[in-house]
């Protein structure tokens, strides 16, 4: 495979509730963790959702970051793409569970890209 990102899939728990349920704490703090790991903002868009949570997501240059809050389970669910070279999905990814103040978290990377098919390779079906 041609990698051309590196997609993080968060599970982070504990959370401060007050902050999961801050629309704009939430919002400063994605915006903030892609300024951070070096991405360029290009587009922020947040609900926030009544009774509580908040959803919302970055649109940087390099790919996005997302999250889904669930207050009432001190939960989020945070989505952390990059493309490139230049910035590191795991700079915003650390500095969101931070700001959370998340007890635990949990993470994969998957690298995203273009399958190069050679001899020796075959595309799994």
């Amino acid at each position: 495979m041609n990698a051309l990102g590196r997609h993080i899939l968060a599970e982070v728990h504990g959370c401060d509730t007050g902050i999961l349920n801050d629309h704009a704490a939430v919002e400063e703090i994605m915006v903030s963790a892609a300024l951070k790991a070096g991405a360029e903002v290009r587009e922020v868009a947040f609900h926030k959702f009544s009774p509580q949570g908040v959803s919302g997501v970055v649109v940087i240059s390099e790919s996005h970051l997302a999250v889904h809050t669930w207050p009432e389970h001190g939960y989020a669910a945070v989505d952390v793409f990059t493309c490139g070279d230049s910035v590191n999905p795991w700079d915003a990814c650390n500095y969101i569970v931070e700001q959370f103040r998340a007890q635990n978290f949990s993470a994969s990377e998957t690298l995203r890209g273009v399958f190069v098919e050679n001899s020796s390779q075959k595309a799994a079906v």
